[in-house]
């Protein structure tokens, strides 16, 4: 695992750039670092050696026939099977045993759309082409790696992160309001947004190429998963279900073998779930020791999961380390997130995540998760859920008419709506979010609006144009829900969650669901294999209950959430009342400062828990506050 920045310019007036980029992002990388340069192409790497601990890991790297220089970051798993492969085509003078040694004579051999088809792992890449004077970026299948750019008159700058690419005095830092509206409804910024209008990521399973001569881009999909979702559920498996279960079994072990080759030492995050208990019970079984296992609990009952992670440790004869987090660790972690995030991203639980990376790395550089299984096997209770509150709304008449008529009401006349009708106790707040989910115009557009942190964006003082979903044609409201947390709910938040918890402390996060022969597995089986009887995960399950004692796994599921509610009234509330200030926010001009202030005062007061609203706010607060904003 690595970090990755450079640029191309048409002078070499900013030559000592780039070791100030790379500085930045240090702890992605902290083994070494290489910059190699040539007629104003710049390319830089810090290293976190996993494999191939000698200098013939070195990076940047050049082809054996000195056509391409490449500075990568990530892990290509089946590099190995690869390297065979092209032994048998011709006779190669290896000079060590990287995966990056591999993917640049695959390159050079079969040329890049069909060399990123063969590459089974996580990365990011930054590619140059000698020949072609051509730039290519690329970007694993899923996104767990990530890679921004951005273009110039002068050329084209690129990194593993944005902070990196501040150093570069050719950066325009103007805020991008659509992205900061995006924002706020998800609580991370979308790829190919980001915080500022002048940089954007390179969207999962694509690859751009920038030529030098025009200084012009391409993008392109070498994987697109939009696609091959729609492909797959369009054509089910005809499978019988003990079949079924063979086969993930099979396709799970190998994609933890696989995810288990390193020159370090590994471990596994287990929360007590039915994913990291699988991928977890998947190593042990293929480990002559005992692997190490980490999990984190909370002082509060209502959202530990330790214990039941303990318990299935103990049953697999894990060495097995815990820590608890409390409020004042949660204040001691809360001022590094805006370093840790690199932008704005107000996901609650990248405060353990990152307590539990930091724990981890002191025992291990590797460590593998079970991350993706409620995409890939429907696991969220929230698709049941959704499907019976859409049917609910559709059984209203004239509803939909009414939303919309009542969202423009003056607040006094709301008022007494919830008078009227409601026999709960709901503030103006939640019924405006009501009337948002009742006037949706379809099934997509309702999700985002369950999925969203602000369901209008009324908050901004600069108002956007709202977005618009159009609905799939021909896929039910299950798959509808599943493609679309793949397509971003995955890579923008629960990916980016981790690398970058887990790069802070310069630690590898591996995850075996995302392997691409499970994922397609996955989409491929009918959806009872998936989500029966109104629970998700069911074949999954099963395979779990094959490795482990159903009754340690039986239970609710809690999830990776924080007590954050109580914890903006207590430990973090000074902290969060000096960013939500009055005279800040009317300084900033970006919310309506009204807004704001009532509902943190709704919070306070015990009239409505508004944490998670209150911490995508924060969040950015803090974002903007670092960069003097």
């Amino acid at each position: 695992m690595c970090g990755i920045a450079g640029f191309i310019c048409q002078s070499n007036e900013y030559s000592n750039i780039l070791e100030d980029m790379l500085f930045q992002i240090n702890h992605r990388g902290p083994d070494s670092f290489g910059v190699w340069q040539t007629d104003g192409v710049y390319l830089g790497h810090k290293r976190l050696a996993i494999l191939d601990l000698s200098e013939a890991g070195h990076q940047p790297m050049m082809s054996k026939d000195q056509r391409f220089t490449i500075t990568f970051n990530g892990e290509i798993y089946n590099y190995l099977e690869i390297k065979e492969e092209l032994n048998a085509y011709k006779n190669i003078n290896w000079k060590g045993n990287s995966d990056t040694e591999v993917m640049l004579e695959a390159i050079s051999l079969w040329g890049v759309e069909k060399a990123l088809d063969k590459f089974n792992g996580m990365f990011a890449f930054a590619l140059w082409d000698k020949d072609l004077q051509e730039l290519i970026l690329a970007r694993d299948r899923f996104g767990e790696k990530p890679l921004y750019y951005s273009l110039n008159d002068n050329g084209i700058i690129f990194s593993s992160e944005i902070f990196s690419m501040e150093k570069h005095p050719e950066i325009k830092k103007d805020l991008d309001y659509e992205a900061i509206q995006l924002y706020l409804k998800y609580k991370n910024i979308p790829a190919p947004y980001s915080i500022y209008k002048s940089i954007k990521k390179i969207l999962p399973g694509s690859y751009i190429s920038w030529q030098r001569e025009t200084n012009t881009l391409t993008q392109k999909y070498y994987w697109n998963a939009n696609n091959i979702f729609l492909e797959k559920i369009k054509n089910p498996l005809q499978i019988k279900e003990n079949e079924a279960l063979e086969q993930l079994d099979n396709l799970m072990t190998s994609s933890v073998k696989l995810r288990m080759i390193s020159d370090v030492q590994i471990g596994s995050f287990l929360s007590g779930g039915f994913d990291s208990s699988l991928v977890t019970a998947i190593m042990q079984k293929n480990s002559t020791k005992s692997i190490k296992t980490f999990s984190i609990g909370f002082d509060n009952p209502l959202f530990n999961e330790a214990e039941h992670a303990k318990a299935i440790a103990s049953y697999l004869g894990t060495d097995h380390f815990e820590s608890y987090v409390t409020g004042t660790d949660a204040l001691n972690v809360v001022e590094k997130l805006v370093d840790i995030y690199d932008e704005p991203f107000a996901d609650s639980s990248q405060i353990p995540m990152y307590l539990l990376s930091k724990e981890t790395r002191k025992h291990v550089t590797v460590s593998l998760s079970g991350d993706a299984g409620d995409e890939l096997f429907g696991g969220y209770s929230r698709y049941i859920n959704t499907i019976q509150k859409w049917n609910k709304i559709n059984n209203i008449p004239l509803g939909s008419f009414f939303s919309k008529f009542s969202l423009v009401l003056p607040d006094h006349l709301k008022i007494l709506l919830i008078k009227l009708f409601s026999s709960k106790r709901i503030t103006l707040t939640q019924l405006d979010e009501l009337l948002v989910l009742y006037s949706s115009k379809n099934f997509n557009e309702f999700y985002n609006a369950i999925m969203s942190s602000w369901k209008n964006s009324n908050v901004l003082s600069n108002q956007i144009s709202p977005i618009k979903y159009e609905n799939y044609l021909n896929i039910n409201n299950i798959d509808l829900m599943m493609l679309e947390d793949t397509l971003n709910y995955l890579p923008n938040d629960i990916l980016t969650k981790v690398d970058r918890a887990c790069m802070a402390v310069s630690l590898e996060g591996r995850i075996p669901f995302l392997d691409r022969d499970v994922a397609e597995f996955a989409w491929s089986l009918p959806q009872n294999f998936k989500i029966r009887d109104g629970v998700g995960k069911y074949l999954p399950k099963l395979l779990t209950y094959k490795y482990i004692r159903k009754d340690l796994l039986d239970r609710p599921k809690t999830g990776f959430a924080v007590p954050l509610g109580e914890w903006l009234k207590s430990d973090l509330k000074n902290w969060a009342n000096h960013l939500l200030s009055k005279d800040k926010l009317i300084r900033q001009q970006i919310f309506d400062e009204k807004i704001i202030t009532k509902i943190w005062n709704e919070h306070q007061l015990g009239l409505v828990d508004h944490s998670d609203k209150l911490w995508t706010i924060l969040m950015l607060q803090a974002w903007l506050e670092k960069r003097g904003l």
